[in-house]
């Protein structure tokens, strides 16, 4: 145990000069590359000293080295300020569109996860034969439809012409958001099982023809325990790190979905913001995502030896 703190510890400070570097491009991108954007929010008849008092409200006129330091700033508390556009503290706005987003993604994802690697074990199980042939075909017809396509197609049926569902909206509280958020989740799950089932299928089918696969065959062990107790086991390492990876863009949402659907999560916020050239809360988001990202690859870590003791962390 004492080992695993020790990495953890070690990793944190190892990830440090990396958010920095990650600061810096953000700051590069939206502070150097974006340049004034004063011009954009006053229109193209601003004058001089309009878009120099707007520039000075919004800390446009402080030294490069400072705003590069308020970016790293807001990386480590989460204060990113203002909206230039609804005047908003852009946490407040963040924690009101995580709650709709993670509605819809984290029950979509857990959900097209386990779906998806219980199709994978049938057809690997079942490998060249009809199970695995169909299976197979559906999930690439599946991957060949735009998802605009499953969208529209399932808010006509099941929201317009059955009524099951509600077509747009978001309620904050359970279980009166379930009209709301269900026929989405239906159509994440829906996107997800087509490559996701092919992705694990394969991983599974390489682990079938390893070498200690063949040892367990020839002493005996039947196909089933061969493919849950052993197989299964180790292809865990590429499913989490497939997986855990994907962890952090579930706090963006689904862009398409909350679009179509009127869910004010933070995909929409997004969408907003680039409408707007709200560059604090585009820079916020950017910002989010990289401090999850390089967060949840620590994580993926540790779950390597929960799943594999023969990973030691050093």
């Amino acid at each position: 145990m004492s080992s695993t703190w020790n990495y953890i510890f070690r990793r944190v400070l190892y990830l440090i000069p990396v958010l920095l570097g990650v600061c810096f491009l953000i700051f590069f991108l939206f502070n150097v590359v974006a340049g004034d954007p004063t011009g954009i929010l006053l229109g193209k008849h601003a004058t001089a000293s309009q878009m120099a008092e707007l520039r000075e409200q919004l800390g446009l006129n402080k030294p490069l080295i400072a705003q590069y330091f308020d970016v790293v700033k807001s990386a480590f508390t989460f204060d990113f300020g203002r909206s230039w556009a609804t005047k908003q503290q852009i946490s407040q706005m963040i924690a009101q569109g995580a709650i709709p987003s993670l509605s819809v993604t984290l029950p979509g994802f857990f959900l097209a996860t386990v779906v998806s690697i219980l199709l994978a074990t049938i057809v690997a199980y079942f490998r060249g034969k009809g199970i695995d042939l169909f299976i197979r075909i559906l999930t690439i017809a599946m991957m060949s439809i735009s998802s605009l396509v499953y969208i529209m197609v399932f808010q006509w049926l099941f929201a317009f012409e059955l009524g099951w569902f509600e077509i747009s909206g978001f309620e904050y509280s359970f279980p009166e958001v379930m009209p709301y958020i269900t026929l989405p989740i239906i159509i994440w799950i829906v996107l997800s099982l087509g490559p996701d089932t092919r992705f694990y299928r394969t991983l599974i089918l390489d682990e079938m023809y390893q070498d200690y696969v063949r040892t367990a065959r020839a002493k005996g062990v039947s196909e089933k325990k061969i493919l849950l107790k052993h197989v299964l086991r180790n292809a865990m390492i590429p499913i989490i790190t497939y997986t855990v990876v994907q962890l952090p863009f579930l706090l963006l949402g689904s862009i398409l979905l909350e679009s179509f659907f009127s869910i004010p999560g933070l995909g929409n916020m997004v969408i907003n913001a680039l409408n707007a050239s709200d560059f604090p809360v585009l820079k916020a988001i950017t910002v989010l995502s990289a401090v999850a990202y390089i967060v949840f690859t620590l994580v993926q870590d540790i779950l390597y030896t929960v799943v594999d003791p023969r990973v030691k962390l050093k």
